[in-house]
């Protein structure tokens, strides 16, 4: 009994030794141990200077820039249709052609009043030559005199009446051929042979080939930007990856729909793909000021990149590169658009930022860049 009495003791001694000494040894390990920062691979940008611009995209119309209805200046009934949809046409070209017998008629019937309106003045210059020398001699009274000068006058003005009426009728013949005022491609026609159709009344639809032209509605915000030559980019949906550029022609002086303004802009190159009717968009670029009232370059950086502090402070995490650490450093937005931040003040051309998770940085971190340098394997 006493000898297991003083064996237990023993025992306990023996384990508050082996737990000091695996203490110490644990304690002599993390000192031996030094722990040792893994660089954190961060996705990166180098910043470049760009135009504080603002950019705004509005839809438009395409259309002809030479466009026009045509219609016959007289009525009447269509003989014939020359013509068709699509057909290329000369300037001159007979479209259609009205029947023209009642026309004809006028015509011929103003002729044969100007022949008597012309024999009527001769009559009345004999008349007026003849008491003009009996007056001269003093064998007639000057009243006699008077009635014949009367009478030469308006045979005169009877002449000058029936040739314009002639004038008229010959018009109106020469109307009855509609006719195309330039060369361009027929885009409507409204009529059909046989058809009685009145003055004014639309029978065809005609486009220039002048090119063609974007009709936008800008808001009251812009507008003030807006002034006549000034060129921007336009896209066109039907044809993904096509930029055009236009210049201002018009622009309207009084707002419209929804307090926006007409405008027309001219596209600067022909291309074949394109059709009247067809949708597009304008990419309206106008100098910018940013929110703190700056105007200037500024850097372009992705919203990822930026991280908000207290009250409106905002960071961004710039790669020292010497030290293969991230600094923390306060930088000065001015305005977010297509999904970049334009920052004014903090950050310089040329300088590497961290463009992800920065969140989970902090000043002074060792980090790597993605994609750079030897690639390690497991």
């Amino acid at each position: 009994m006493v000898g297991k009495k003083m064996d237990r003791p023993a025992t306990i001694l023996k384990a508050l030794l082996l737990l000091c000494s695996l203490t110490w040894v644990g304690g002599c390990s993390e000192e031996a141990v030094e722990k040792k920062e893994v660089a954190r691979p961060i996705a990166w940008l180098k910043v470049v200077e760009a135009d504080l611009d603002q950019i705004r995209r509005i839809s438009g119309v395409l259309k002809a820039a030479e466009t026009a209805r045509l219609s016959f200046d007289v009525s009447g009934k269509i003989r014939s249709v020359k013509v068709n949809l699509g057909d290329e046409v000369k300037a001159g070209d007979i479209l259609a052609e009205l029947d023209e017998s009642n026309f004809q008629l006028n015509a011929n019937a103003s002729q044969g009043q100007l022949q008597e309106a012309k024999a009527a003045l001769v009559d009345a210059q004999n008349k007026f030559s003849r008491q003009k020398t009996l007056f001269d001699k003093g064998l007639v009274a000057k009243a006699g005199f008077d009635n014949a000068l009367a009478e030469l006058d308006r045979a005169k003005s009877g002449v000058k009446v029936v040739q314009a009426q002639l004038n008229l009728s010959r018009k109106h013949l020469a109307d009855t051929a509609l006719r195309a005022p330039y060369d361009g491609t027929i885009t409507a026609r409204l009529i059909e042979p046989s058809q009685r159709i009145s003055v004014g009344e639309r029978c065809f639809e005609i486009e220039g080939k002048q090119g063609l032209e974007i009709s936008v509605m800008v808001p009251e915000t812009l507008i003030g930007h807006l002034n006549k030559e000034k060129m921007f980019t336009a896209s066109f949906p039907a044809l993904p990856g096509v930029l055009l550029q236009t210049k201002v022609i018009e622009i309207g002086s009084q707002a419209e729909e929804a307090n926006a303004f007409p405008v027309t802009l001219l596209l600067q190159q022909p291309s074949s793909s394109l059709r009247s009717g067809m949708s597009a968009e304008v990419l309206f670029t106008f100098e910018g000021q940013g929110r703190s009232g700056y105007q200037g370059l500024v850097v372009k950086v992705p919203p990822t990149a930026i991280m908000a502090g207290e009250g409106e402070a905002v960071y961004a995490f710039v790669y020292d590169e010497s030290a293969g650490v991230v600094r923390r450093r306060s930088v000065q937005t001015e305005n977010i658009i297509n999904n970049e931040v334009m920052i004014s003040h903090g950050l310089k051309p040329g300088e590497i930022i961290a463009t992800a998770g920065v969140v989970y940085l902090h000043d002074g971190q060792k980090v790597s860049l993605l994609n750079v340098g030897a690639k390690k394997y497991n």
